[in-house]
């Protein structure tokens, strides 16, 4: 699988220049995964490979570790007694926090490693590799920076922008930037995307669709600018890519859908790359510099992947169970959810849940990304695992498409047409006339454990997810009781909570985090 990623990646380690002041931390450690291609750049293929480690390496922590506890512990969508990240569900994460670091210094190590493509590649490739070449892969470049800074704002709120970090190695002090100018930087950095990238069909050949394209820039600029609330530039982009023909709704009807598949085969191993994908992660255990992902290891029953993972550390909270509403017609629960006694036959051959089945006193599992045993799902090691990581699909685009028209970006009859497209899909009734309230709940369950929870919370406003963040019910089953009763629990949520501390180190490391935002002086 993923045999784009097969490829020998021509690169070495760069060298890191170390500076005995206070930016050696924060400049330094981004860089230090980053590979020197200045001399690799000679042919087309050296040129195509360039950017192959950008869908895999720098991310690894950030999914791996921190995503699935800001998305779903943060948002209530789950809940866990791990003490390492507990915090997440009770809103006491501090600067101190070794997971919230992480976040910091795996999404700023993704945009060191776009950034020496970006600022090496035009100059450095070779006479014979043509032009169009060059341009689409610093424009997958870009459209992967402008990921990676896009996460960062949501987490954080302003942050520094570093597009060259060569120019601020002598520079003790990176001041931050507005949440405003940043937002910019990205929208920049994915129109370059859109009008550079190749424009593309996803087919059947899957391995021909790893890697982001035009359509795939303006699909991510629609989310973007819904974000904004520039309802009618969302609405107008997602347009243009449905209306493309690039994507289809795996498993979808026969107006723009893939009949082959369904929600629950998008996340088979076997179909990573499928015709839904706009933006995947490509994890991988074979090549020169093979990297799998580690979330099968926090989400998996122990037993299942084979090896001495499978810690279940998050369990289906209460509150996202409830708000499925009807988990037998639902198709998307028995792909999301391991309920008791369900049965898997594509997992390690045919898998059983356990009646008892319990995690994080939830009464259930998760099974979404949950895919078995190295010799079931394509391979794999322990928190290592070759499955895709979606960032952005074409379900979530309709109803991107959807919501924008509700809120006056355009059609209400087209968008009420791509928010059915979902609910058909997953087996369920049309909603005539859907409110903002109905797509708010789809996106909930047709995004549930994949890591987007938190972030649809928080943009709704202040006050609607302090009330929704505050109340959300946060407790375990008590199965002492027949039928069991809940022991509920709850969290107060208050402003500060709706944004993440910078790392206590950072701020040690950068004293300008502290400082007012100063603001960022575009080219």
């Amino acid at each position: 699988m993923n045999n784009l990623f097969k490829t020998k990646l021509i690169v070495i380690m760069a060298v890191v220049l170390c500076m005995p002041s206070c930016s050696d931390d924060f400049l330094d450690r981004p860089p230090e995964d980053s590979y020197n291609v200045a001399e690799f750049y000679e042919t087309t293929e050296q040129v195509n490979a360039a950017t192959n480690a950008l869908y895999v390496r720098p991310w690894y922590n950030f999914v791996t570790n921190v995503s699935w506890c800001i998305g779903e512990l943060s948002s209530g969508n789950g809940r866990t007694w791990d003490p390492r990240n507990a915090d997440f569900v009770n809103f006491a994460i501090t600067g101190e926090h070794g997971t919230l670091t992480q976040a910091w210094e795996s999404l700023y190590a993704v945009v060191a490693q776009a950034n020496a493509v970006i600022n090496t590649l035009p100059d450095a490739a070779g006479p014979s590799v043509p032009q169009d070449v060059v341009d689409n892969a610093v424009g997958e470049a870009r459209f992967i920076r402008a990921s990676a800074y896009f996460y960062l704002v949501r987490i954080f709120g302003p942050i520094p922008i570093i597009a060259d970090n060569n120019e601020y190695v002598l520079e003790p002090v990176v001041p931050r930037n507005p949440e405003s100018d940043v937002y910019e930087f990205i929208k920049r950095d994915l129109q370059f995307a859109v009008d550079n990238c190749y424009e593309k069909i996803r087919g059947a050949n899957y391995d021909a669709n790893a890697k982001v394209s035009s359509g795939s820039a303006k699909a991510m600029l629609a989310k973007v600018y819904l974000y904004e609330q520039n309802y009618p530039m969302a609405y107008q982009l997602a347009s243009e890519v449905i209306n493309s023909g690039e994507f289809k709704l795996y498993g979808g009807d026969a107006e723009d859908g893939d009949p082959t598949g369904s929600y629950y085969d998008l996340f088979l191993t076997a179909n990573d790359n499928n015709p839904e994908s706009i933006f995947a992660l490509q994890w991988t255990n074979t090549g020169i510099y093979a990297e799998g992902n580690g979330v099968q290891s926090l989400f998996a029953p122990a037993g299942v992947t084979g090896f001495s993972d499978g810690w279940s550390a998050i369990g289906p909270s209460i509150d996202l169970q409830e708000a499925y509403e009807d988990t037998e017609q639902d198709l998307r629960y028995y792909a999301t959810i391991m309920a008791p006694g369900a049965f898997y036959p594509d997992l390690n051959g045919g898998y059983t849940v356990s009646e008892t089945i319990d995690h994080q006193g939830c009464n259930v599992g998760v099974k979404k990304y949950v895919i078995g045993s190295a010799a079931s799902n394509g391979g794999g090691a322990s928190q290592s695992y070759p499955n895709n990581t979606y960032v952005l699909r074409y379900g979530e685009l309709l109803l991107i498409h959807a919501e924008a028209a509700l809120n006056g970006g355009g059609s209400v009859a087209e968008g009420i047409n791509s928010f059915n497209k979902i609910r058909r899909r997953a087996g369920l009734d049309e909603i005539a006339n859907p409110t903002l309230e109905d797509v708010f709940k789809e996106r909930r369950i047709e995004l549930a454990f994949e890591m987007e929870f938190w972030y649809d919370v928080v943009r709704q406003g202040p006050d609607f997810a302090l009330n929704f963040l505050s109340n959300t019910e946060r407790g375990t089953f008590n199965d002492d009781t027949s039928p069991p009763t809940i022991n509920s629990e709850t969290f107060p949520a208050s402003m500060d909570d709706l944004l993440f501390p910078y790392p206590s180190n950072e701020i040690q490391n950068n004293p300008a985090l502290l400082e007012a935002p100063v603001p960022y002086e575009f080219e």
